[in-house]
Protein backbone atom coordinates (compact mmCIF):
# COMPACT_ATOMS: atom_id res chain seq x y z
CA UNK A 1 0.00 0.00 0.00
CA UNK A 2 1.62 3.46 -1.23
CA UNK A 3 2.35 5.60 1.74
CA UNK A 4 0.41 8.54 2.91
CA UNK A 5 2.74 10.35 4.68
CA UNK A 6 2.20 13.73 4.77
CA UNK A 7 0.22 14.31 1.46
CA UNK A 8 -2.51 17.28 1.49
CA UNK A 9 -5.98 16.72 0.80
CA UNK A 10 -9.06 19.01 -0.01
CA UNK A 11 -11.58 17.02 1.87
CA UNK A 12 -10.71 14.03 4.56
CA UNK A 13 -13.56 12.09 5.00
CA UNK A 14 -13.81 9.78 8.23
CA UNK A 15 -16.25 6.94 7.19
CA UNK A 16 -16.92 4.42 4.20
CA UNK A 17 -20.46 4.14 4.73
CA UNK A 18 -23.27 4.80 2.35
CA UNK A 19 -23.05 9.00 3.13
CA UNK A 20 -18.77 8.85 3.18
CA UNK A 21 -18.72 7.59 0.12
CA UNK A 22 -21.34 9.44 -1.62
CA UNK A 23 -19.61 12.36 -0.76
CA UNK A 24 -16.12 11.51 -1.68
CA UNK A 25 -17.40 10.78 -5.11
CA UNK A 26 -19.68 14.23 -5.33
CA UNK A 27 -16.49 15.78 -4.38
CA UNK A 28 -14.16 14.47 -6.32
CA UNK A 29 -16.31 14.60 -9.43
CA UNK A 30 -15.69 18.27 -8.45
CA UNK A 31 -11.91 18.51 -8.62
CA UNK A 32 -11.33 18.10 -4.99
CA UNK A 33 -8.43 15.88 -3.81
CA UNK A 34 -10.70 13.36 -1.33
CA UNK A 35 -9.47 10.42 0.95
CA UNK A 36 -11.52 8.50 2.73
CA UNK A 37 -10.77 6.33 5.92
CA UNK A 38 -13.13 3.59 6.85
CA UNK A 39 -11.65 1.41 10.07
CA UNK A 40 -13.15 -1.80 8.77
CA UNK A 41 -14.45 -2.75 5.54
CA UNK A 42 -16.65 -0.40 3.24
CA UNK A 43 -20.58 -0.47 4.26
CA UNK A 44 -19.57 -2.74 7.33
CA UNK A 45 -21.69 -0.77 9.33
CA UNK A 46 -25.20 0.37 9.21
CA UNK A 47 -25.22 0.75 5.10
CA UNK A 48 -25.21 -2.90 4.61
CA UNK A 49 -27.65 -4.00 7.44
CA UNK A 50 -30.46 -1.85 5.85
CA UNK A 51 -33.90 -3.30 4.64
CA UNK A 52 -32.34 -2.93 1.33
CA UNK A 53 -35.37 -0.46 -0.11
CA UNK A 54 -35.00 2.59 -2.37
CA UNK A 55 -38.42 4.51 -1.25
CA UNK A 56 -40.31 7.51 0.24
CA UNK A 57 -40.96 6.01 3.16
CA UNK A 58 -44.97 5.45 3.30
CA UNK A 59 -45.19 5.33 7.39
CA UNK A 60 -43.07 8.83 7.53
CA UNK A 61 -46.04 10.55 6.74
CA UNK A 62 -47.72 10.04 9.38
CA UNK A 63 -44.94 11.79 11.65
CA UNK A 64 -45.73 14.75 8.55
CA UNK A 65 -42.08 14.47 7.71
CA UNK A 66 -43.40 15.75 4.02
CA UNK A 67 -39.88 17.34 2.87
CA UNK A 68 -37.97 13.35 3.48
CA UNK A 69 -40.29 11.42 1.82
CA UNK A 70 -40.61 13.96 -0.80
CA UNK A 71 -36.46 14.26 -1.39
CA UNK A 72 -37.02 10.52 -0.89
CA UNK A 73 -39.44 9.84 -3.16
CA UNK A 74 -37.65 11.64 -5.97
CA UNK A 75 -34.47 9.90 -5.69
CA UNK A 76 -36.14 6.38 -5.98
CA UNK A 77 -35.90 7.26 -10.43
CA UNK A 78 -32.90 9.07 -10.08
CA UNK A 79 -31.43 6.42 -8.30
CA UNK A 80 -32.72 3.44 -10.75
CA UNK A 81 -31.57 5.84 -13.52
CA UNK A 82 -27.95 5.79 -12.59
CA UNK A 83 -27.53 2.21 -11.16
CA UNK A 84 -30.05 -0.07 -13.26
CA UNK A 85 -27.99 -3.10 -12.29
CA UNK A 86 -28.28 -2.79 -8.41
CA UNK A 87 -31.81 -0.78 -8.52
CA UNK A 88 -34.81 -2.12 -9.90
CA UNK A 89 -38.57 -1.56 -9.18
CA UNK A 90 -40.49 -3.07 -6.69
CA UNK A 91 -44.43 -3.34 -6.63
CA UNK A 92 -45.47 -3.44 -2.37
CA UNK A 93 -48.97 -4.88 -1.50
CA UNK A 94 -50.20 -3.21 1.97
CA UNK A 95 -53.26 -5.38 2.95
CA UNK A 96 -55.90 -4.03 4.76
CA UNK A 97 -56.51 -5.49 8.60
CA UNK A 98 -59.67 -4.72 10.03
CA UNK A 99 -58.96 -2.81 13.61
CA UNK A 100 -55.59 -1.01 12.51
CA UNK A 101 -55.58 1.98 10.57
CA UNK A 102 -58.72 2.29 8.05
CA UNK A 103 -58.94 1.96 4.59
CA UNK A 104 -59.64 5.58 3.67
CA UNK A 105 -56.50 6.57 5.95
CA UNK A 106 -54.25 4.12 3.40
CA UNK A 107 -56.01 5.42 0.28
CA UNK A 108 -55.35 9.09 1.13
CA UNK A 109 -51.61 8.67 2.42
CA UNK A 110 -50.58 6.27 -1.40
CA UNK A 111 -52.45 9.08 -3.05
CA UNK A 112 -50.09 11.53 -1.58
CA UNK A 113 -47.06 9.53 -1.92
CA UNK A 114 -47.97 8.48 -5.48
CA UNK A 115 -48.18 12.70 -6.50
CA UNK A 116 -45.83 14.30 -4.38
CA UNK A 117 -42.27 12.93 -5.47
CA UNK A 118 -42.94 13.36 -9.12
CA UNK A 119 -43.14 9.77 -10.22
CA UNK A 120 -42.97 9.42 -13.80
CA UNK A 121 -41.75 5.74 -14.91
CA UNK A 122 -42.96 3.86 -11.76
CA UNK A 123 -46.66 2.44 -12.02
CA UNK A 124 -49.22 4.39 -9.88
CA UNK A 125 -51.25 2.61 -6.85
CA UNK A 126 -54.21 0.13 -7.33
CA UNK A 127 -56.43 -1.57 -5.04
CA UNK A 128 -56.67 -5.36 -5.29
CA UNK A 129 -58.97 -8.14 -4.71
CA UNK A 130 -56.98 -10.30 -1.97
CA UNK A 131 -59.35 -12.92 -2.78
CA UNK A 132 -58.43 -13.07 -6.80
CA UNK A 133 -55.32 -11.69 -6.60
CA UNK A 134 -52.24 -14.01 -6.80
CA UNK A 135 -50.62 -12.13 -3.94
CA UNK A 136 -53.33 -13.28 -1.55
CA UNK A 137 -52.66 -16.98 -1.91
CA UNK A 138 -50.37 -17.10 1.02
CA UNK A 139 -52.14 -14.61 3.21
CA UNK A 140 -54.94 -15.32 5.56
CA UNK A 141 -58.73 -15.68 4.04
CA UNK A 142 -59.72 -12.81 6.22
CA UNK A 143 -57.69 -9.86 4.30
CA UNK A 144 -59.63 -9.63 1.56
CA UNK A 145 -58.69 -5.98 0.16
CA UNK A 146 -55.59 -4.36 -0.18
CA UNK A 147 -53.55 -1.88 -1.95
CA UNK A 148 -50.34 -2.01 -4.25
CA UNK A 149 -48.04 0.73 -4.90
CA UNK A 150 -44.30 1.31 -5.83
CA UNK A 151 -41.17 1.45 -4.55
CA UNK A 152 -37.56 0.38 -5.55
CA UNK A 153 -34.84 -2.20 -4.27
CA UNK A 154 -31.41 -2.10 -4.15
CA UNK A 155 -28.19 -3.48 -3.28
CA UNK A 156 -27.49 -1.58 0.15
CA UNK A 157 -23.73 -2.71 0.53
CA UNK A 158 -22.69 -2.69 -3.24
CA UNK A 159 -24.28 0.67 -3.86
CA UNK A 160 -21.66 1.78 -1.24
CA UNK A 161 -18.86 0.27 -3.24
CA UNK A 162 -19.57 1.40 -6.07
CA UNK A 163 -19.80 5.48 -5.08
CA UNK A 164 -16.41 4.29 -3.67
CA UNK A 165 -15.00 2.82 -6.96
CA UNK A 166 -16.45 5.86 -8.64
CA UNK A 167 -14.85 8.25 -6.80
CA UNK A 168 -11.30 6.68 -6.95
CA UNK A 169 -11.54 6.33 -10.52
CA UNK A 170 -11.70 10.29 -10.33
CA UNK A 171 -8.80 10.68 -8.02
CA UNK A 172 -9.85 9.81 -3.94
CA UNK A 173 -8.06 7.84 -2.17
CA UNK A 174 -10.31 4.94 -0.43
CA UNK A 175 -8.40 3.79 3.13
CA UNK A 176 -10.28 0.66 4.19
CA UNK A 177 -9.16 -1.15 7.53
CA UNK A 178 -7.85 2.31 8.34
CA UNK A 179 -8.57 4.18 11.28
CA UNK A 180 -8.40 7.87 12.35
CA UNK A 181 -6.77 7.68 15.88
CA UNK A 182 -6.62 12.25 16.55
CA UNK A 183 -7.45 15.16 13.87
CA UNK A 184 -6.52 18.33 15.20
CA UNK A 185 -6.33 21.57 13.70
CA UNK A 186 -2.94 23.22 12.72
CA UNK A 187 -3.00 26.47 10.88
CA UNK A 188 -5.96 26.53 8.01
CA UNK A 189 -5.78 22.98 8.08
CA UNK A 190 -6.71 19.66 9.48
CA UNK A 191 -3.39 17.23 11.14
CA UNK A 192 -5.55 13.90 10.49
CA UNK A 193 -3.25 10.99 12.20
CA UNK A 194 -4.29 7.47 10.93
CA UNK A 195 -3.63 3.63 11.47
CA UNK A 196 -3.91 1.06 9.45
CA UNK A 197 -5.33 -1.69 11.60
CA UNK A 198 -3.77 -4.76 10.44
CA UNK A 199 -0.16 -3.57 10.98
CA UNK A 200 -0.66 -0.62 13.42
CA UNK A 201 1.43 1.88 11.32
CA UNK A 202 0.81 5.16 12.14
CA UNK A 203 0.99 8.03 8.82
CA UNK A 204 -0.39 11.69 9.22
CA UNK A 205 -1.88 13.52 6.45
CA UNK A 206 -3.33 17.39 6.09
CA UNK A 207 -6.61 18.50 4.82
CA UNK A 208 -8.46 21.63 4.14
CA UNK A 209 -11.77 20.06 5.25
CA UNK A 210 -12.96 17.86 7.71
CA UNK A 211 -16.37 15.67 7.15
CA UNK A 212 -17.27 12.86 9.99
CA UNK A 213 -19.67 10.40 8.07
CA UNK A 214 -19.00 7.49 11.05
CA UNK A 215 -22.36 6.67 11.51
CA UNK A 216 -22.87 5.11 14.20
CA UNK A 217 -19.31 6.28 15.61
CA UNK A 218 -20.39 10.14 14.55
CA UNK A 219 -20.05 10.74 18.76
CA UNK A 220 -16.97 9.14 19.41
CA UNK A 221 -15.21 10.99 16.41
CA UNK A 222 -16.29 14.26 17.84
CA UNK A 223 -15.28 13.45 21.09
CA UNK A 224 -12.54 10.74 21.12
CA UNK A 225 -10.92 11.80 17.94
CA UNK A 226 -11.59 15.34 16.75
CA UNK A 227 -12.16 16.24 20.73
CA UNK A 228 -14.83 19.07 20.25
CA UNK A 229 -17.01 19.79 22.62
CA UNK A 230 -19.83 20.79 19.99
CA UNK A 231 -22.95 18.87 21.63
CA UNK A 232 -24.09 15.27 19.87
CA UNK A 233 -27.61 14.66 18.71
CA UNK A 234 -27.36 11.63 18.26
CA UNK A 235 -29.92 8.55 18.98
CA UNK A 236 -28.74 4.78 18.20
CA UNK A 237 -31.66 2.71 17.03
CA UNK A 238 -30.93 -0.96 16.31
CA UNK A 239 -32.73 -2.74 13.11
CA UNK A 240 -33.15 -6.13 12.52
CA UNK A 241 -33.86 -8.38 10.17
CA UNK A 242 -34.04 -12.12 9.32
CA UNK A 243 -34.35 -14.50 6.03
CA UNK A 244 -36.02 -17.41 5.37
CA UNK A 245 -36.73 -19.89 2.78
CA UNK A 246 -38.79 -18.24 0.43
CA UNK A 247 -42.55 -18.36 1.59
CA UNK A 248 -44.44 -17.08 -1.78
CA UNK A 249 -43.65 -17.21 -5.58
CA UNK A 250 -44.97 -13.96 -7.09
CA UNK A 251 -41.99 -10.99 -7.68
CA UNK A 252 -44.37 -8.64 -5.20
CA UNK A 253 -43.41 -7.60 -1.57
CA UNK A 254 -45.31 -7.18 1.77
CA UNK A 255 -45.72 -4.20 3.75
CA UNK A 256 -47.70 -5.23 7.15
CA UNK A 257 -49.11 -2.95 9.81
CA UNK A 258 -48.56 -4.56 13.18
CA UNK A 259 -51.22 -3.45 16.38
CA UNK A 260 -47.95 -1.50 17.66
CA UNK A 261 -47.83 0.65 15.07
CA UNK A 262 -44.65 -0.56 13.45
CA UNK A 263 -44.66 -1.64 10.06
CA UNK A 264 -42.51 -5.10 8.54
CA UNK A 265 -41.45 -6.18 5.64
CA UNK A 266 -41.48 -9.09 3.67
CA UNK A 267 -39.65 -8.98 0.28
CA UNK A 268 -38.18 -11.66 -1.97
CA UNK A 269 -34.66 -11.89 -1.59
CA UNK A 270 -31.62 -13.75 -3.59
CA UNK A 271 -34.06 -16.15 -5.45
CA UNK A 272 -34.79 -18.54 -2.87
CA UNK A 273 -35.49 -16.51 0.18
CA UNK A 274 -37.88 -14.10 1.80
CA UNK A 275 -36.31 -10.91 3.51
CA UNK A 276 -38.24 -9.88 6.79
CA UNK A 277 -38.04 -6.86 8.71
CA UNK A 278 -37.17 -4.15 10.15
CA UNK A 279 -37.31 -3.59 14.14
CA UNK A 280 -36.76 -0.18 15.84
CA UNK A 281 -35.39 -0.56 19.33
CA UNK A 282 -32.98 2.18 21.34
CA UNK A 283 -29.68 0.82 21.09
CA UNK A 284 -27.06 1.59 23.95
CA UNK A 285 -23.86 -0.71 23.17
CA UNK A 286 -20.57 -0.92 20.73
CA UNK A 287 -22.40 -0.32 17.05
CA UNK A 288 -19.79 -3.27 15.91
CA UNK A 289 -21.10 -5.62 18.23
CA UNK A 290 -24.86 -5.36 17.31
CA UNK A 291 -26.29 -8.84 16.93
CA UNK A 292 -30.62 -10.10 16.02
CA UNK A 293 -31.73 -10.51 19.88
CA UNK A 294 -33.57 -13.87 19.90
CA UNK A 295 -36.52 -10.97 20.99
CA UNK A 296 -36.60 -9.22 17.63
CA UNK A 297 -37.00 -12.31 15.68
CA UNK A 298 -39.38 -13.78 17.44
CA UNK A 299 -41.06 -10.36 17.26
CA UNK A 300 -40.60 -10.40 13.49
CA UNK A 301 -41.94 -14.31 13.71
CA UNK A 302 -44.93 -12.71 15.38
CA UNK A 303 -45.90 -10.09 13.26
CA UNK A 304 -45.19 -11.80 10.15
CA UNK A 305 -47.50 -14.87 11.27
CA UNK A 306 -50.43 -12.11 11.79
CA UNK A 307 -50.72 -12.04 7.85
CA UNK A 308 -49.25 -15.30 6.09
CA UNK A 309 -51.64 -18.23 6.49
CA UNK A 310 -48.28 -20.56 7.16
CA UNK A 311 -47.06 -19.22 10.32
CA UNK A 312 -43.24 -18.36 10.65
CA UNK A 313 -41.16 -20.35 13.18
CA UNK A 314 -37.94 -19.50 14.86
CA UNK A 315 -36.24 -22.76 13.01
CA UNK A 316 -37.49 -21.45 9.63
CA UNK A 317 -34.74 -18.44 9.90
CA UNK A 318 -31.46 -19.61 8.02
CA UNK A 319 -29.98 -15.81 8.72
CA UNK A 320 -30.46 -12.67 10.73
CA UNK A 321 -28.34 -9.46 10.17
CA UNK A 322 -28.85 -6.39 12.55
CA UNK A 323 -27.47 -2.49 11.91
CA UNK A 324 -27.47 0.67 14.23
CA UNK A 325 -28.93 3.80 12.54
CA UNK A 326 -27.81 7.04 13.76
CA UNK A 327 -30.76 9.03 13.86
CA UNK A 328 -31.12 12.75 14.76
CA UNK A 329 -32.20 12.93 18.47
CA UNK A 330 -35.37 15.04 17.87
CA UNK A 331 -36.75 13.82 21.18
CA UNK A 332 -38.95 11.45 20.06
CA UNK A 333 -40.32 9.52 23.02
CA UNK A 334 -39.95 6.18 20.61
CA UNK A 335 -37.72 4.47 18.64
CA UNK A 336 -39.52 4.33 15.76
CA UNK A 337 -41.05 7.76 16.11
CA UNK A 338 -37.86 9.24 15.84
CA UNK A 339 -36.80 11.17 12.44
CA UNK A 340 -35.45 9.98 9.53
CA UNK A 341 -34.23 13.18 8.00
CA UNK A 342 -30.54 13.88 8.06
CA UNK A 343 -28.96 16.98 10.25
CA UNK A 344 -25.84 18.68 8.78
CA UNK A 345 -23.31 20.25 11.18
CA UNK A 346 -21.26 22.76 10.30
CA UNK A 347 -17.99 23.65 12.74
CA UNK A 348 -15.84 26.83 11.04
CA UNK A 349 -14.79 28.71 13.72
CA UNK A 350 -12.63 31.88 12.04
CA UNK A 351 -9.75 31.02 10.53
CA UNK A 352 -9.80 27.57 11.35
CA UNK A 353 -10.16 24.40 8.58
CA UNK A 354 -14.27 23.05 9.10
CA UNK A 355 -15.67 20.29 9.67
CA UNK A 356 -19.07 19.14 9.14
CA UNK A 357 -20.70 15.78 11.13
CA UNK A 358 -23.65 14.14 9.48
CA UNK A 359 -26.43 13.00 11.44
CA UNK A 360 -29.01 10.59 10.47
CA UNK A 361 -30.41 9.85 6.88
CA UNK A 362 -31.60 7.15 4.45
CA UNK A 363 -29.65 5.21 2.27
CA UNK A 364 -32.88 6.59 -0.51
CA UNK A 365 -31.48 10.09 0.28
CA UNK A 366 -27.41 9.44 0.36
CA UNK A 367 -26.85 11.59 -2.84
CA UNK A 368 -28.56 14.59 -2.00
CA UNK A 369 -27.24 13.98 1.45
CA UNK A 370 -23.82 14.36 -0.40
CA UNK A 371 -25.19 17.30 -2.62
CA UNK A 372 -26.51 19.53 0.53
CA UNK A 373 -23.02 18.50 2.51
CA UNK A 374 -20.78 19.77 -0.33
CA UNK A 375 -23.28 22.88 -0.61
CA UNK A 376 -22.26 23.86 3.20
CA UNK A 377 -18.35 23.35 2.60
CA UNK A 378 -18.50 25.12 -1.20
CA UNK A 379 -17.49 28.74 1.04
CA UNK A 380 -14.08 26.88 2.32
CA UNK A 381 -13.43 25.04 -0.52
CA UNK A 382 -14.12 27.23 -3.86
CA UNK A 383 -13.69 23.83 -6.07
CA UNK A 384 -17.07 22.43 -4.34
CA UNK A 385 -18.82 25.78 -5.96
CA UNK A 386 -18.65 23.35 -9.38
CA UNK A 387 -22.38 22.42 -9.74
CA UNK A 388 -23.88 18.90 -8.95
CA UNK A 389 -23.47 16.37 -11.51
CA UNK A 390 -24.16 13.02 -9.89
CA UNK A 391 -27.86 12.47 -10.51
CA UNK A 392 -26.87 12.32 -14.26
CA UNK A 393 -24.06 10.33 -14.22
CA UNK A 394 -24.08 6.35 -14.47
CA UNK A 395 -22.23 4.75 -11.49
CA UNK A 396 -19.57 2.11 -12.60
CA UNK A 397 -21.76 -0.61 -14.76
CA UNK A 398 -24.68 1.14 -14.74
CA UNK A 399 -24.23 2.48 -18.41
CA UNK A 400 -26.68 0.64 -19.88
CA UNK A 401 -31.29 1.17 -20.14
CA UNK A 402 -32.74 1.12 -16.84
CA UNK A 403 -35.23 -1.35 -18.40
CA UNK A 404 -31.78 -3.36 -20.13
CA UNK A 405 -31.06 -5.70 -17.27
CA UNK A 406 -32.56 -8.53 -19.63
CA UNK A 407 -30.60 -7.91 -22.93
CA UNK A 408 -27.30 -7.16 -20.69
CA UNK A 409 -27.66 -11.16 -19.53
CA UNK A 410 -28.79 -12.39 -23.13
CA UNK A 411 -25.70 -10.64 -24.55
CA UNK A 412 -23.60 -11.92 -21.46
CA UNK A 413 -24.83 -15.07 -21.99
CA UNK A 414 -23.99 -15.15 -25.35
CA UNK A 415 -20.26 -13.54 -25.25
CA UNK A 416 -19.77 -16.08 -22.14
CA UNK A 417 -21.45 -19.61 -23.34
CA UNK A 418 -19.40 -21.47 -20.69
CA UNK A 419 -21.02 -20.16 -17.84
CA UNK A 420 -24.50 -20.68 -16.53
CA UNK A 421 -27.23 -18.05 -17.23
CA UNK A 422 -27.73 -17.86 -13.61
CA UNK A 423 -24.27 -17.01 -12.64
CA UNK A 424 -24.43 -14.44 -15.57
CA UNK A 425 -27.44 -12.93 -14.03
CA UNK A 426 -26.22 -12.64 -10.67
CA UNK A 427 -23.21 -11.45 -12.26
CA UNK A 428 -25.08 -8.53 -13.92
CA UNK A 429 -26.77 -7.93 -11.10
CA UNK A 430 -23.68 -7.01 -9.53
CA UNK A 431 -21.29 -5.86 -11.98
CA UNK A 432 -23.94 -4.34 -15.08
CA UNK A 433 -21.43 -3.70 -17.54
CA UNK A 434 -18.42 -4.38 -15.94
CA UNK A 435 -19.25 -8.42 -16.08
CA UNK A 436 -16.70 -7.68 -18.69
CA UNK A 437 -14.07 -6.70 -16.40
CA UNK A 438 -14.59 -9.27 -13.82
CA UNK A 439 -14.54 -12.21 -16.55
CA UNK A 440 -11.72 -10.32 -18.73
CA UNK A 441 -10.49 -12.50 -21.75
CA UNK A 442 -11.71 -16.11 -20.31
CA UNK A 443 -12.73 -18.40 -22.51
CA UNK A 444 -13.68 -21.42 -20.44
CA UNK A 445 -14.40 -22.42 -16.68
CA UNK A 446 -10.50 -23.21 -16.88
CA UNK A 447 -9.50 -19.59 -17.09
CA UNK A 448 -11.78 -18.87 -14.57
CA UNK A 449 -9.65 -20.65 -12.00
CA UNK A 450 -10.17 -22.01 -8.83
CA UNK A 451 -14.53 -22.53 -7.38
CA UNK A 452 -15.61 -21.91 -4.22
CA UNK A 453 -18.96 -22.76 -5.03
CA UNK A 454 -22.16 -21.56 -6.25
CA UNK A 455 -20.36 -20.11 -9.11
CA UNK A 456 -18.10 -17.70 -7.30
CA UNK A 457 -14.64 -18.19 -9.07
CA UNK A 458 -10.65 -17.18 -8.68
CA UNK A 459 -10.98 -14.50 -11.05
CA UNK A 460 -13.75 -12.77 -9.60
CA UNK A 461 -12.57 -13.07 -6.20
CA UNK A 462 -8.99 -11.55 -7.18
CA UNK A 463 -11.38 -8.57 -9.26
CA UNK A 464 -13.18 -7.98 -5.97
CA UNK A 465 -9.73 -7.33 -4.22
CA UNK A 466 -8.20 -5.69 -6.74
CA UNK A 467 -10.84 -3.67 -7.86
CA UNK A 468 -13.16 -3.12 -4.16
CA UNK A 469 -10.82 -3.28 -1.57
CA UNK A 470 -12.54 -6.83 -0.45
CA UNK A 471 -9.61 -8.50 2.43
CA UNK A 472 -11.98 -11.59 3.88
CA UNK A 473 -14.12 -14.10 3.17
CA UNK A 474 -16.92 -11.82 5.00
CA UNK A 475 -16.17 -8.84 2.71
CA UNK A 476 -17.04 -11.22 -0.28
CA UNK A 477 -19.68 -13.46 0.80
CA UNK A 478 -22.11 -11.11 3.11
CA UNK A 479 -21.29 -7.45 1.18
CA UNK A 480 -20.23 -7.69 -2.06
CA UNK A 481 -22.61 -10.91 -2.41
CA UNK A 482 -24.81 -12.08 -0.61
CA UNK A 483 -23.25 -15.68 -1.53
CA UNK A 484 -22.55 -16.52 1.98
CA UNK A 485 -26.26 -17.55 1.87
CA UNK A 486 -25.15 -20.76 -0.90
CA UNK A 487 -21.83 -21.52 0.48
CA UNK A 488 -20.76 -24.31 3.10
CA UNK A 489 -18.99 -23.53 6.10
CA UNK A 490 -16.09 -25.30 4.43
CA UNK A 491 -16.10 -23.64 1.09
CA UNK A 492 -16.36 -20.00 3.21
CA UNK A 493 -13.19 -21.55 5.11
CA UNK A 494 -11.63 -22.49 1.69
CA UNK A 495 -12.51 -18.80 0.72
CA UNK A 496 -10.76 -17.23 3.80
CA UNK A 497 -8.06 -19.29 3.27
CA UNK A 498 -7.50 -18.04 -0.18
CA UNK A 499 -8.01 -14.67 0.30
CA UNK A 500 -5.44 -14.56 3.24
CA UNK A 501 -2.97 -16.09 1.20
CA UNK A 502 -3.83 -13.76 -1.22
CA UNK A 503 -3.16 -10.65 1.00
CA UNK A 504 -0.28 -12.42 2.29
CA UNK A 505 1.22 -12.42 -1.19
CA UNK A 506 0.74 -8.42 -1.81
CA UNK A 507 1.98 -8.06 1.32
CA UNK A 508 4.99 -9.51 -0.06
Amino acid sequence: MDSLEGATFDVAIVGGGVNGCGIARDAAGRGASVIVFEQSDLAGGTSSASTKLIHGGLRYLEHYEFRLVREALMEREVLWKIAPHIVWPLRFVLPHHRGLRPQWLLRLGLALYDHIGGRKLLPPTRTLDLRSDPAGVPLKRDLMKGFEYSDCWVEDSRLVVLNARDAAERGARIRTRTRVARAERSGSSWVVTCEDMRTGRQERVRAKALVNAAGPWVEKVLKGVVRSDSPASVRLVQGSHMVVKKIFRHGRAYIFQNKDNRIIFAIPYENDFTLIGTTDRDYDGDPALVRATEEEILYLCDAASEYFRDPIRREDVVWTYSGVRPLYDDGASRAQEATRDYVLVLEAPEGQPPMLSVFGGKITTYRRLAEAALDRLKDHLPTLRKPAWTGASALPGGDFPRNGYAALVGEACAEYPFLERTVVARLVRAYGTRIRDVVGNARSMHDMGRTFGAGLTQREVEYLIEREWAFTAEDVLWRRSKLGLRLSGGQAEALDGFMRDAATSSAA
